[in-house]
């Protein structure tokens, strides 16, 4: 985004959710209890003020009302989905585009790698965007991991804006990395503007932004970076700078170790939050609240921590009956084991639904796949295992020629006519 354009729209950060420069320079005392500290308030600190309790249902057995644009819980380690509202439908995602910075510059750099700070990141006091800085200056030499941990625990957009020109030359450039990125990673609903988010017209999914989650899960010091309360960072001379997260729930919500807020006029309040307890990992995704969206990620947790039950739906080699294909009848197991968190309310309303390869034919090949073993419940697919061949049986006995056949008809139907006048 042009400097033009920033001054032109510099009004917008008026009803802009995030940090302010000086805020985060402020220098904050170490967290006490459970409670997070108090938001310094204008005109020198953030212009949302941090929650100090969220509001869950008292049952968590049942699904909560969202109120956001779109949402999505899932299991974090294997992707499955447990809640949805609008999954797939592309909207703005303001800060949580920094997700997609943080993983293209952990993947090409070393934390220990010194980046210096070119003017074209540099935010001016009436710059879109300034309000959520840490204060970068022209020439200043800064690590990528500190860079890192601004960026993510403070949403500071001068320090997106020096990774970004720091690894691609310019921001356009990294711009074409996040969308080529995008892409590999099967996002196909997402379109990146920016590095920073401050451009609305980029768009993503609860769903594409579940898979962009997963992968930086998976990135060695991520999930580190994201449950850090507090940062210091060197500045050129003075006090260091003492970062913030963002993410309330951290204080307020047992077992959270990340992800990312993130707030414009357009996205609304956005939202992914991450949380383990009792060997479940659950990740969370809010977009598009029209209010603080720390509560509603919180009953969506809650009831993927209460509300459901883990069961073995299919174990793998296990004796799945037979299956009817062209020319004959074929045993089949279970190809894979099948295991998956279930609605506690819905467990009497369990389905399982057989879908036969329509190529399938007599005589299939030992192990091969001739068809699936689809299990759900009303409104969502729980999950699917192949059915594969166990054992091929000799083929059905000819039954002869017609007449015989016909003869054979015949001699039943007559029986069967004898046996009810007998009844």
């Amino acid at each position: 985004m042009s400097r033009i354009l920033r001054r032109r729209i510099v009004s917008a950060t008026l009803v802009v959710a995030v940090i302010s420069c000086e805020a985060v320079l402020t220098s904050f005392a170490s967290p006490r209890g459970t409670a997070p500290p108090p938001t310094p308030v204008p005109p020198h600190g953030s212009l949302s003020p941090f929650p100090r309790s969220l509001a869950t249902p008292a049952d968590p057995t049942v699904a909560p009302a969202i109120s956001a644009r779109s949402a999505v819980l899932a299991e974090l380690t294997t992707g499955d989905v447990m809640d949805e509202k609008a999954p797939d439908e592309p909207v703005p995602i303001a800060s949580l585009t920094k997700l997609m910075t943080a993983l293209i510059a952990m993947k090409r750099t070393q934390p220990s790698d010194v980046v210096t700070v070119d003017p074209r990141a540099v935010f001016r006091r009436r710059d879109y965007g300034w309000s959520s800085t840490i204060g970068l200056k022209t020439g200043e030499r800064i690590s990528v991991e500190n860079l890192l941990y601004a960026m993510m625990l403070g949403s500071a957009n001068d320090a997106a804006l020096a990774l970004a020109i720091h690894l691609a030359g310019s921001e356009e450039a990294f711009v074409r990395l996040m969308n080529a990125q995008a892409r590999r990673l099967e996002m196909h609903h997402t379109v990146f503007f920016s590095s920073t988010g401050l451009d609305d017209r980029g768009r993503s999914t609860a769903l594409d932004l579940l898979r962009l989650v997963r992968v930086l899960d998976a990135v060695e010091g991520f999930d580190r970076i994201t449950a850090t309360r507090f940062r210091a960072i060197p500045a050129p001379q003075g006090r260091d700078r003492r970062i913030q997260n963002r993410n309330a729930l951290l204080w307020l919500y047992p077992g959270t170790f990340g992800t990312k807020t993130g707030s414009t006029a357009r996205a609304g309040s956005c939202l992914i939050a991450s949380a383990a307890r009792g060997g479940r990992r659950l990740v969370t995704i809010i977009l598009g609240a029209s209010h603080e969206s720390f509560s509603d990620a919180a009953a969506l947790l809650a009831y993927g921590f209460g509300g459901f039950t883990q069961r073995t739906l299919a174990s793998g080699g296990a004796d799945e009956g037979t299956l009817a294909i062209r020319g004959g009848t074929v045993p089949v197991v279970a190809g894979a084991a099948l295991t998956a968190l279930v609605p506690t309310v819905s467990l009497d309303h369990l389905r399982q639904r057989i879908s036969v390869d329509p190529h399938a034919a007599f005589p299939p090949a030992p192990g091969s796949r001739i068809g699936t073993l689809v299990v759900s419940i009303p409104g969502l697919t729980i999950g699917s295992v192949p059915l594969l061949v166990s054992v091929v049986p000799p083929p059905p006995a000819s039954p002869g020629p017609w007449w015989v056949r016909a003869g054979m008809s015949v001699g039943r139907s007559v029986a069967g006519a004898i046996r009810a006048i007998s009844s």
